[in-house]
């Protein structure tokens, strides 16, 4: 039996608790709603494996809630309780999605079984909230390309939910009960990552004290997610090319590689073939990881999904008794850009329910025109900081004694010099020889 729960939408207060005591008998998890929009408040922040719903209800019916259950949770199955002189509802609902239907009234008996093989049945996570068209195309291709164990790519800006994207493929995969292993590649000093990636054998340099499994045996059979991959040094980026093409891994200070079967995923916030025309990032690796692209669009390229996600991240972080948005909280949730996308947006549901005084959120908990203000100001800082920079790697390559002593007298690494470099060269920044 899986851990999650049924989810039971009925306006009989009496049968609603007459099912809710015949499914927790059975050792079934229960969550109660009384009509279809207090239900999809209940499910955002909930682990549903079944809705059970009856057809005729006030304001919204049953009908209304499985049009919207399969815009916002395609995969969760929805079944439906209709009256005998209506079974005509429910097998129009069958045709627009429902799992089945229950004619009343019923045996406890039967409706125990139909949600035993509905919980027992395989289906994606609800991880994945996806009401704008343009999130729904991700939605529909990303479910097609899990089931094949092609690499992908994934491109969008920061925050967009590019790592979602990438849990959701692998959880929607045969690999889904196999390990999901992420490592972020511009978290992690250079000198670390190919340790990290491929493993090291005991004495394999100074500090390694003992052996360990790199990213890539611990992903073995499952799926590696390579975030922000663009990072990656060059020399290094050599090194992963091989491990793709030949399928296996050698551990620093290993005497024999390791075969290894992994699903590689990767994500970058850069546009990678302009990467690849600087040389900045090797062709062969960009042609062997893009294999099946994929944008995530920006929140402000999908804008229906904001209030499904704002609403999600207050259930997630306030799971009893979650507020409400205000009518004037939803349109200034509509009308900020969100520079910062899906974080953004979480990080100012989460200001919102710590500053809330009253039974809804309202447009000065969301605090988005403080963001604004700010953002504007960061970006004549931003200027002033960059021009500050500019000079003194300009400063401190005038010194002498090449890149690696220009980066020791900056407090950086190497590799961090050689991006800003990029950076700079790509601005029209003349550098010293």
């Amino acid at each position: 039996m899986r851990h999650g729960s049924v989810l039971v939408v009925e306006d009989d207060k009496p049968l609603k608790a007459a099912l809710a005591a015949t499914l927790g008998s059975a050792g079934i998890a229960v969550i109660e709603a009384s009509d279809g929009e207090e239900a999809l408040n209940k499910l955002a922040g909930a682990d549903v494996d079944l809705i059970i719903s009856d057809v005729q209800m006030q304001p919204m019916d049953g009908i209304e809630l499985l049009r919207a259950v399969g815009d916002r949770y395609p995969q969760l199955p929805v079944l439906l309780m209709t009256a005998y002189g209506s079974i005509d509802k429910a097998v129009e609902a069958m045709k627009q999605g429902a799992a089945d239907y229950l004619v009343k009234p019923f045996e406890a008996a039967e409706l125990r079984a139909r949600v035993r093989r509905f919980m027992n049945e395989p289906r994606s996570p609800k991880d994945f909230i996806a009401v704008d068209p343009n999130s729904r195309e991700l939605f529909n291709t990303a479910e097609r390309v899990a089931a094949k164990a092609v690499t992908v790519l994934l491109d969008g800006e920061s925050g967009s939910g590019k790592e979602v994207v990438a849990r959701h493929i692998h959880n929607c995969s045969d690999r889904v009960d196999k390990p999901l292993v992420a490592i972020n590649c511009a978290a992690i000093p250079e000198n670390m990552l190919e340790a990290l990636l491929f493993g090291h054998e005991k004495g394999a340099f100074t500090g390694a004290t003992g052996r360990s499994d790199g990213k890539f045996v611990q992903a073995d059979g499952g799926t590696l997610l390579l975030d922000e991959v663009s990072e990656m040094d060059l020399g290094l980026q050599a090194k992963l090319l091989r491990v793709l093409q030949e399928r296996e891994v050698e551990a620093l200070g290993a005497k024999t590689p390791r075969s290894v079967d992994v699903r590689v995923i990767a994500t970058t916030n850069r546009d990678l073939a302009s990467e690849v025309a600087t040389g900045r990032f090797r062709e062969d690796l960009f042609y062997r990881l893009n294999v099946f692209p994929l944008h995530v669009p920006a929140l402000r390229e999908r804008p229906a999904d904001i209030l499904p996600l704002a609403e999600y991240f207050v259930a997630r972080h306030q799971p009893i008794d979650p507020p409400a948005f205000s009518p004037a909280a939803r349109q200034s949730l509509n009308q900020h850009s969100w520079p910062g996308n899906v974080r953004e947006l979480e990080n100012a549901v989460e200001r919102a329910l710590v500053l809330l005084s009253g039974p809804s959120i309202e447009p000065q908990h969301l605090r988005l025109e403080h963001t604004e203000v700010a953002a504007a100001d960061t970006g004549a800082l931003d200027g002033e900081l960059k021009a500050q920079e500019t000079r003194l790697i300009i400063e401190a390559l005038e010194v002498g004694g090449g890149r690696a002593a220009a980066a020791e007298r900056l407090g950086i690494s190497p590799r961090t010099l050689r991006y800003k470099l990029a950076r700079m060269r790509a601005a029209g920044v003349a550098l010293p020889c």
